[in-house]
């Protein structure tokens, strides 16, 4: 019966309601949005919002924005794993993967095909060097959006993966 008894207080502060852990996860979700850094292109005329996250972990402190005449993108920069470019124009996502089956100086394997997304490694044959690319569609308002890596960045997968989920619609302010 002792037993029970000195039990039975460990046994209900092991199970508690709830509320600390909520409180844990609460801050520390909080750290994250502290350290994230939002790049808003509406100064830009683009209803959209790039979500970065902690600049140091790129290894810089600011964020690189500039407008392409020539070739009518917006380019964005943070160091050598975050550029992309983003262009006001409807999706082509078939003639994408076209161009890729009609490649003969690389070859390429799609790693993840949606209805709004691809994304692929690329290789030359007689090379080591692999090279990831996406390719993102961005609906917002009725306009159309496509997102792709800077063209003269060598990413790999986790790079992708951080330009893909940075593009977001802007949020109301």
């Amino acid at each position: 019966m002792q037993r029970i008894i000195l039990a039975l207080p460990v046994l209900l502060v092991a199970c508690g309601d709830g509320k600390r852990e909520a409180a844990e996860q609460l801050a520390q979700a909080d750290v994250v949005a502290a350290n994230e850094h939002v790049v808003d292109l509406a100064p830009h005329d683009m209803p959209l919002e790039l979500v970065i996250g902690d600049l140091t972990t790129l290894g810089v402190d600011s964020v690189a924005v500039s407008w392409s005449e020539e070739f009518g993108w917006l380019a964005v920069k943070a160091g050598e794993h975050f550029a992309l470019t983003i262009s006001e124009e409807p999706g082509a996502l078939g003639r994408v993967k076209a161009d890729l089956d009609r490649s003969t100086l690389q070859t390429h394997e799609l790693l993840r095909d949606t209805a709004d997304l691809l994304v692929y490694r690329s290789q030359f044959p007689d090379e080591d060097l692999v090279f990831h690319h996406f390719y993102r569609v961005v609906e917002v308002g009725g306009r159309s959006f496509v997102v792709q890596d800077g063209p003269d960045g060598r990413f790999n997968e986790s790079d992708i993966r951080r330009m893909v989920e940075a593009v977001r619609p802007r949020t109301a302010s």
